[in-house]
């Protein structure tokens, strides 16, 4: 007979769904204290933090009533409450908790918490590229063009991108859509990308990371109402992004599931059979495709995305390419493909008529720079009169921020082999890449020699999402306490070992099966430690439940 861990209660009581409730009655109480002091009597706000009262007009201020927020749980959108956002969700909340502890002297079984939760290079230890951030510093104080320390080339690019800002200041607002010589290098590096398909910048919009992209080109699709609203088909498992934005706008979520036995291939014959499901009671209007994976770490095939366009095509769908991994191709044999290059290749008939955004960002690549905001998407075949309501969408905004627009340009207009920083540059790209090709390696070997655990390859993007055996005892104890079995094994690893990883149910997977999310960004050495804990507590975890170590079912 298995024991109820003590720590598995600890998850319930201390842990991280508690961890809403705890904020959630602290604001609560703070909120109370506060506005026991200001009644409706006691006129402009401005004014009532100051005044001191006697004891009588405090008699007669207590009998006032109490305004009452206006805002509440029962008041707040609902399409709010039931956004989630597994990659930041109470599993991090409760590692933000124990760190908290540590810094205060508490004592853990462990001395640091490493996070392997989300895709934040710098935050890993990934140090900036150079040239980029020369670039951005000229551009934020033009005072260092007379230093000496800067190359000529960087100087170059930071002149141009100056004269490109109103006022030559990165401190000014840009045009909605951006800078016009940052979209201009934009199109140059599409079109030098895809071996010359052409690219038109007034078909390229700045944006605030990719993410907000995808966000205004989901507004603008998302409409109708009961089986005439809009259906966005997306991959399962899925960056919560997706998730969370089509919960936001109330659309209709159509899953596709990926083929984890394939190595997280995309099958076409599973994106017909949830089109036409979805049929039943919406209207499917979009797919989204996230190439290299995230959380999957696959890269597609030509043939595979071929398929897909087409699909697309038949069925009448705008598509959606999430690219932002297009540099992180690690395994043999692979290679990034773009959806805009492919559509080309199919003709014509495709080319000229299959609605396509594609996304890119300063946050993934080799240069992780995620707190720069930075990132562009391509539009194509916009109808001329929906074009001008996207721009439209975007002025609301105003315009993303320049620096990450700079950012954005370096990336895409890097040193060119005449040039003088040329030869750093390529050496610290290729060094950022090369090591995290030797990490996506290491983490496959080190997981797959794991009873219980199965991991496919690697193959691109910056993450590993493992597949878990867990034992029925452990799966009946998780649906005691409430919570996902996934979520369970995660918060047990945290507060055993002070690994911080994502529970698979965050992203999306078939019933039955159970997966984590990690990120291979920790420096080799911290990837080795994390992976060994990893590998200690997961045969731990099925001694003391009792299961049989048996490697998971392809």
């Amino acid at each position: 007979m298995h024991r109820l861990p003590s720590s598995a209660n600890r998850s319930l009581i201390a842990g991280a769904l508690e961890q809403y409730q705890a904020l959630v009655m602290r604001r609560k109480s703070q909120s109370v204290r506060q506005e026991s002091v200001r009644f409706k009597t006691q006129g402009p706000i401005e004014s009532y933090g100051l005044k001191r009262y006697s004891t009588r007009e405090a008699a007669v201020a207590a009998k006032s009533k109490i305004r009452e927020k206006t805002l509440t749980m029962e008041t707040l959108n609902p399409q709010v409450k039931a956004v989630e956002y597994a990659v930041r969700g109470p599993i991090v909340m409760k590692a933000d908790e124990i760190e908290r502890c540590l810094r205060e002297g508490g004592k853990q079984p462990f001395t640091e918490v490493i996070k392997a939760n989300i895709g934040d290079a710098h935050a890993m230890g990934q140090q900036p590229i150079t040239f980029l951030r020369q670039v951005v510093a000229l551009c934020t104080f033009p005072e260092l063009m007379d230093s000496p320390s800067f190359p000529e080339d960087a100087k170059q690019r930071a002149h141009r991108i100056l004269q490109g800002c109103g006022g030559t200041s990165l401190g000014s607002y840009s045009a909605s859509q951006g800078v016009e010589c940052i979209r201009r290098d934009v199109a140059a590096y599409i079109e030098q990308r895809d071996q010359g398909v052409p690219s038109d910048y007034d078909n390229i919009y700045l944006t605030t990371g990719a993410s907000d992209g995808i966000v205004s080109i989901l507004r603008m699709l998302v409409s109708g109402q009961g089986p005439s609203r809009t259906g966005v088909m997306i991959p399962i498992p899925q960056y919560p992004l997706y998730s969370a934005a089509l919960a936001e706008m109330a659309a209709v979520q159509v899953n596709y599931y990926l083929d984890e036995g394939n190595c997280w291939a995309l099958d076409v014959n599973e994106l017909h059979r949830a089109y036409q499901a979805a049929k039943e009671h919406c209207q499917p209007r979009v797919i989204c495709i996230i190439n290299p994976g995230n959380p999957t770490g696959q890269v597609q095939s030509r043939k595979c995305i071929e398929e897909v366009l087409h699909f697309a095509y038949e069925e009448n769908l705008f598509v959606l390419s999430d690219e932002v991994y297009q540099d992180n191709v690690y395994a043999s044999g692979c290679q990034f493909h773009s959806f805009k290059k492919v559509l080309y290749e199919m003709g014509p008939e495709y080319f000229n008529s299959v609605e396509l955004a594609s996304f890119h960002s300063t946050s993934k690549g080799y240069t992780g720079e995620c707190g720069f905001r930075g990132g562009y998407m391509e539009v194509l075949n916009l109808d001329p009169e929906v074009k001008a309501q996207l721009l439209k969408l975007r002025s609301v905004q105003l315009c993303p921020p320049v620096s990450g627009q700079a950012a954005m340009d370096v990336i895409v207009n890097p040193p060119q082999p005449h040039e003088p920083s040329f030869a750093s540059f390529q050496q610290e790209k290729a060094a950022v890449l090369g090591e995290l090709a030797e990490k996506a390696k290491l983490t496959e070997e080190i997981l797959n020699s794991v009873p219980g655990i199965h991991c496919n390859p690697v193959q691109g993007a910056m993450y590993a999402f493992p597949r878990l055996f867990i034992p029925p005892k452990a799966v009946e104890q998780a649906t005691a306490l409430g919570m996902k079995p996934d979520m369970l094994y995660c918060l047990r690893l945290l507060e055993e070992t002070g690994i911080c990883l994502v529970p698979g149910s965050g992203f999306g997977q078939r019933d039955g099966t159970y997966h984590f999310r990690m990120t291979i960004l920790p420096s080799k050495d911290k990837l080795k430690v994390l992976l060994d804990k990893v590998r200690d507590f997961h045969i731990q975890f099925l001694k003391e439940y009792e299961g049989t170590v048996e490697a998971p079912q392809q």
